[in-house]
Formats: C-alpha cells, sequence, structure tokens
C-alpha cells in the first residue's frame, strides 16, 4: 500500500512505563509508523515527556519525504499526543490531525479521581496531586489547548476504569466548540484494547480519509 503519512506513535504506559502497543496495527492503513518514547516518571516531571516527543516529532517530520505528519498514541501517550498536535511541534496548526486512543486528558476528573485514589499516575506526573488553580495542573489538561482547528480521533471503551470514558465524551465537547473537525468512537471494553479489532480500525480509516489526501492505486 502506498504511504500517506507518517504517524509518531507515543506509547502508554501511565508516563512512567513502557506499555506493548506501538501502533503497528495501524500501518496497513497507509501509515508509516515512527515510535517515539519520553523520559519516564519519578525521574522527570511534565513537562519534560511533551519536550522529549515534541523533539521526536520534528525529527519525524525531517524524514517524512514530505508526507503529512500525524501524531497518536494509548492511554498516556495519547494524552502526549493531544498535547503535540493541539499545541503544535513548532507552532499550532502544524500537525495534520491527533489519534488518540483511551487517553487520560483531564487530572482533575472526578470519576478518575475515585477510581485511582490510591495510585493516581497523575501525581506522578507532575509530581504532586492535582488541585485546581495549580499552575503545572492546568498546564498538563488537554483542554488548555484548543483553537488550532487541527482534527483529533477519540477512542475509548465504555467500560475503561483506568481512564473513565467520560473524559473523551466531554473532551470531544470541547473540541468541537473550539472548532475542531472530531470522531469520537465510544465502543465495547475496557482499557488498552486492540488497535486492530475491526471497528477501531474501521473509525481509524475513516478519519484518515477526512484528514489525509486520497491514497494513489498502487
Amino acid at each position: 500500500m502506498t504511504e500517506r503519512a507518517v504517524l509518531l506513535w507515543i506509547h502508554g504506559g501511565g508516563w512512567r512505563a513502557r506499555a506493548d502497543s506501538d501502533g503497528g496495527a495501524l500501518a496497513p492503513l497507509g501509515l508509516r509508523v515512527v515510535p517515539a518514547t519520553h523520559r519516564f516518571v519519578p525521574e522527570a516531571r511534565w513537562p519534560a515527556q511533551l519536550d522529549d516527543v515534541r523533539a521526536a516529532a520534528r525529527a519525524a517530520r525531517a524524514g517524512a519525504d514530505g508526507l503529512p505528519l500525524l501524531v497518536g498514541g494509548d492511554s498516556s501517550g495519547g494524552m502526549l499526543a493531544l498535547h503535540l498536535a493541539l499545541g503544535g511541534v513548532d507552532r499550532p496548526g502544524d500537525v495534520a490531525g491527533a489519534l488518540a486512543y483511551w487517553a487520560p486528558v483531564d487530572p482533575l476528573d472526578a470519576e478518575h479521581r475515585r477510581l485511582r485514589a490510591h495510585d493516581d499516575p497523575w501525581t506522578g506526573l507532575l509530581g504532586h496531586p492535582p488541585a485546581e488553580g495549580d499552575p503545572a495542573t492546568v498546564d498538563a489538561t488537554v483542554a488548555g489547548r484548543l483553537g488550532s482547528g487541527v482534527p483529533v480521533l477519540l477512542v475509548h471503551g465504555r467500560d475503561d476504569r483506568a481512564t473513565p470514558a467520560g473524559q473523551a465524551l466531554e473532551l470531544s465537547r470541547r473540541l468541537l466548540a473550539a472548532g475542531h473537525p472530531v470522531h469520537t468512537w465510544l465502543t465495547h471494553g475496557g482499557h488498552a484494547l486492540d488497535l486492530g479489532r475491526s471497528d477501531i480500525r474501521a473509525v481509524t480509516a475513516a478519519f484518515l480519509d477526512t484528514v489525509l489526501p486520497a491514497a494513489r492505486p498502487d
């Protein structure tokens, strides 16, 4: 299949480890998948992780052979992908789109804090518990970077107890209000679903068809 874009893929793992998913299941959709990683907590705190994937995005773009650059990730990697795409690599709007799968986006989400009270990865990322008005908490909240118009795909399992699906729904609402094209797929299952699953693959393909040039016949 002809390559349509480069996808910088940011792994999950709660910002403290590297999860198994490498985004390779999306390659058959015409994507050149380039993996990215970042410093882990507690060795580095926010926004070091965003700085690291921004540097990886610059390298991926330099080697993209003129192809559009997408950024994507699952779980904590999806959160970083959203920050990177919405804020831009060098300026807002310089990324073709964001693909975020079961991503935590709001450190103050009440349902998340209830479910993860004894193991909240946001606390590790920030170096302290999230709090209203705290500058690091505000900066790490994805909805603070809206307005560039970058298209966004959000996929979430409705039974996700690691990152409640309500976060994706609320972010969808806010993205739409800010003028972003949004594809949102709330599906069966919990956290860390199979990216190659038929429904996830189909909604990803539909999103790509709206943001990328048409694929040329081989």
